[in-house]
């Protein structure tokens, strides 16, 4: 296994008050990089200070877009034991991002051992207040200047850390979410089962209008007849429905989320019947008109379990359980934190540990 280089920076940065940390807007003392060239491969793994990037004005990802990322977060047990939540997941998918965007796979192993040899290196900045975390953003780009599409030649791979609050503020207060009925967020064959960065910016504008109009996050319909429900802009999505829970099946255009693929085994592993299927909005709205539409949930690595308090397709709103949390929401949270922060038995080997304080050296 390639030897991870370390450059100390010459002083600290001051962390931030944990309990406004938000989601995002701050950054640790280090990142980790490592470089692609064709004849060298991926070469100069090092641990760095984290610092602005120079890159010249011809580099391929301004103008070609092949830039990916993933998402994942590290938690403090209370015993002070820091632990990763199935990265092994998120690094099969940042590879299955890499096939589609024709840059060169990474070795999973040695990501995983540089991600905990960078957490081990920030453990102070991992929280353990309450609904907080240390974000984990692995990205790659195209570097190499050239004007010409064609892939490229050199990449970047950088990992970055961010200690964060809930993505939603209060964590588990119900949110709203639109129903786009005009703009889509991608098709069968494209590009939106990957964690590629054009598939965000692509979604800007609809999600804009939402926020204007008090709305959260938009949930996306299918780019083909503008009628199955597909993912919300930041989570997948669950509907409870007679008893039943219910998420989309992934068809190409939904990105397999970890946090998914986590709720779909629990709810298995507790007999709780739960179906994969291509459905209609018109049938979520038709089963509220039923009163049969129980729950409406959404999962994902940042927000962890979403409930939705309200829906709105085409100017009709709909709540959803009165507009509160659901039992079967608050268990499943409850659930998957308890098994990421050590408070409750994993019995499916989903925790990875990085760093523990009784670690004998």
């Amino acid at each position: 296994m390639k030897e991870i280089a370390f450059i100390e920076r010459e002083t600290l940065k001051v962390k931030p008050d944990p309990a406004s940390l938000g989601f995002g807007k701050y950054f640790t003392d280090y990142m980790f990089e490592m470089d692609y060239h064709s004849e060298k491969g991926w070469h100069n793994p090092r641990i760095i200070p984290y610092e602005p990037l120079t890159l010249e004005p011809a580099a391929m990802v301004f103008h070609y877009g092949q830039a990916i990322f993933e998402g994942l977060k590290a938690y403090r047990a209370a015993d002070g034991t820091i632990q990763l939540f199935r990265p092994e997941k998120n690094l099969q998918r940042l590879n299955a991002s890499c096939e589609r965007l024709c840059i060169p796979p990474i070795d999973e192993d040695f990501l995983l051992h540089a991600i905990k040899q960078l957490i081990v290196t920030e453990k102070d900045w991992v929280p353990n207040e309450e609904g907080t975390s240390l974000y984990i953003r692995p990205l790659i780009f195209a570097t190499e200047s050239y004007l010409g599409v064609r892939p490229a030649h050199e990449y970047k791979l950088l990992i970055i850390l961010s200690p964060s609050g809930a993505y939603y503020g209060n964590q588990l207060n119900p949110v709203k979410i639109y129903v786009e009925e005009h703009y889509v967020r991608a098709v069968v064959g494209g590009v939106g089962h990957v964690k590629t960065a054009g598939n965000y910016a692509a979604s800007l504008k609809a999600q804009k209008e939402a926020e204007a109009n008090g709305y959260a996050q938009i949930l996306w319909l299918d780019a083909k007849e503008n009628k199955y429900v597909e993912e919300v802009g930041s989570m997948n999505i669950f509907f409870k429905i007679n008893g039943e829970v219910v998420t989309p099946r992934l068809n190409g255009s939904i990105l397999p989320g970890i946090t998914r693929d986590s709720v779909i085994e629990l709810l298995k592993y507790w007999n709780i019947p739960i179906r994969e299927a291509k459905i209609s909005i018109e049938e979520i709205f038709a089963a509220q008109t039923r009163g049969e539409l129980e729950e409406v949930f959404g999962a994902g690595t940042a927000a962890v379990i979403s409930p939705i308090g309200e829906l709105n397709w085409k100017g009709r709103a709909i709540t959803i359980n009165d507009n509160q949390i659901g039992k079967l929401s608050q268990r499943v949270y409850d659930e998957l934190t308890g098994i990421q922060l050590g408070k409750k038995e994993d019995r499916f080997g989903w925790v990875s540990t990085c760093y523990s304080p009784h670690f004998v050296k």
